[in-house]
């Protein structure tokens, strides 16, 4: 299995943080119906207002490269990006 861990960190703009919180509820929703989803999640900071994760499991990589692959992850994952800076980690189980 495969673990990722995508850090966020709003930009300081008006809605930043809302408009990626948005995006990845909807990317978080799509995701769970994707082949291979094991677990998906948004985690909010609870001391900083600016500060998100998604947390997402995955079966295998063929699965991970299908889901990173579909305009839904394009979509959402650009509007996230337009709104701050991430960081990802990635981990194999």
């Amino acid at each position: 299995m495969i673990r990722i861990n995508c850090f966020f960190k709003a930009a300081e703009k008006p809605d930043a943080m809302a408009k990626a919180v948005e995006a990845a509820k909807a990317l978080t929703a799509k995701s769970l119906g994707h082949e291979g989803c094991v677990a998906y999640d948004v985690f909010c900071s609870a001391t900083r207002t600016d500060v998100m994760m998604i947390c997402e499991t995955w079966k295998d990589q063929a699965c991970l490269d299908k889901h990173s692959a579909t305009p839904e992850f394009a979509e959402y994952v650009g509007i996230i990006q337009e709104n701050g800076t991430l960081k990802i980690e990635s981990f194999e189980f």
